[in-house]
């Protein structure tokens, strides 16, 4: 059953919402992930250098937002098989604060420890 205490349409929206904006960072910062041209003609060692770390932090970004998604995701099947705000590890009902807090949490606050 999902939490009784919470709205499920307002759950569901909210976190299609956060999803759709995780949708846009991504697709707004994929040039930050593009490969770093090595041509030393237009780019001196030390911008390259710079540009591979931007790229490297840009794509570890870009990593927790899918990962993001994926709890997302888990988080919107769990409302559709009526087991939303149940804790994976007891299946006590988490509180609805902390759910509040992040939609997307799995445990209770006793089992997430």
């Amino acid at each position: 059953m999902n939490h009784p205490a919470l709205d499920m349409a307002v759950v569901r929206h909210q976190l299609e919402t956060k999803r759709q904006q995780l949708l846009d960072e991504s697709r707004e910062s994929a040039q930050s992930r593009d490969v770093v041209e090595l041509d030393q003609t237009t780019n001196g060692r030390l911008t390259r250098m710079d540009a591979m770390q931007s790229q490297a932090m840009a794509k570890a970004t870009q990593q927790r937002r899918e990962a993001s998604m994926r709890f997302i995701d888990l988080a919107l099947k769990r409302i559709d098989d009526d087991t939303y705000g149940e804790c994976i590890a007891c299946g006590e009902l988490i509180t609805p604060k902390r759910l509040t807090l992040d939609y997307a949490t799995l445990k209770c606050i006793d089992c997430a420890q």
